[in-house]
């Protein structure tokens, strides 16, 4: 087999890979419903340009019909190259809105120098879309996030906010107008960078924030990443936790009725296995076996 073959044959896994992924993401969650006008949220990165090509290839096969219209906006940064999305959108025939609002200005003006601008700048910006999807009858607002910012988030919340909580697949909108759906839920971010640096998308870097990036968030994803390489299988193992939760082995009150938890009242449950040996035996996204370090997981 020659090397443009491999490359070729190693391209079309990874192409069906993320299409199989974001098909059973949109089929668990029932994201995407016939005659959806889904508002694809396109910022000009890897995730985004991924998320709208997979949408176009289901729009295509889909047995349902809905609509695709993506989405810029255009925050007005110095030097922010304003027509390469236009060029590239009208390349593909695709349905596309340029929402122009200076919300650099307020971000420059609002956090002092020095400081991470990520926070405001993604309130600012949700802001806008909320109200642009009222303005073009959108019933979907798809975003690109994918699996590694929902672990990130879920170690985020964990380590500096005291909660288990992360970004789900498909939530309502803060202003309860708008159903958010992230298709691109179970796609790892590495598949998501092959693809496309292999697809060759117009990239536009964000500089608003320059290398201010979120220093925590940066911790969180090196501290994964050491995982993922020193432990295989342990990303998955993680993110299938958190479609297994078990709240009567948890602490929280408002979800299990511990106050009137009885021997006498028809309890099931999985009981007091707190000591018992795992099953670390998965599966990766290639569904190749993997079993997990038993050393590590044991008392030391």
């Amino acid at each position: 087999m020659s090397v443009k073959t491999k490359l070729e044959y190693s391209f079309n896994k990874l192409q069906k890979r993320l299409r199989r992924e974001t098909g059973k993401a949109i089929f668990d969650f029932n994201m995407i419903t016939d005659n959806d006008k889904i508002m694809v949220c396109l910022s000009g990165g890897k995730d985004s340009y991924t998320l709208l090509d997979v949408l176009l290839y289901f729009q295509r096969i889909a047995p349902i019909n809905f609509d695709l219209i993506a989405v810029n906006l255009d925050q007005k940064q110095p030097g922010f190259p304003a027509d390469v999305l236009p060029r590239y959108l009208t390349e593909l025939n695709v349905n596309y809105t340029i929402i122009e609002e200076d919300t650099y200005s307020i971000v420059k003006e609002k956090i002092p120098e020095g400081k991470t601008t990520c926070s405001l700048c993604s309130r600012l910006r949700r802001g806008v879309l909320y109200r642009t999807a009222s303005e073009i009858g959108a019933t979907k607002i798809a975003l690109g996030h994918h699996r590694d910012d929902i672990l990130e988030t879920l170690f985020l919340n964990m380590f500096y906010g005291g909660k288990i909580k992360s970004m789900p697949a498909k939530l309502v909108s803060d202003n309860k107008e708008h159903v958010v759906i992230r298709p691109l839920a179970y796609c790892s971010e590495q598949d998501i960078a092959k693809y496309s640096q292999h697809m060759a998308f117009p990239i536009i870097p964000c500089n608003l924030c320059g290398s201010q990036e979120n220093l925590q968030r940066k911790n969180i994803k090196a501290m994964l990443n050491d995982w993922k390489h020193r432990f295989p299988g342990r990303i998955e193992s993680m993110f299938k936790a958190t479609q297994n939760i078990v709240p009567s082995h948890l602490l929280d009150q408002s979800l299990f009725d511990f106050t009137n938890l009885s021997k006498n009242n028809n309890y099931e449950g999985e009981g007091d296995i707190g000591f018992d040996e795992p099953d670390l035996t998965i599966k990766t996204p290639n569904q190749d076996t993997v079993r997990l370090n038993v050393v590590e997981v044991k008392a030391k």
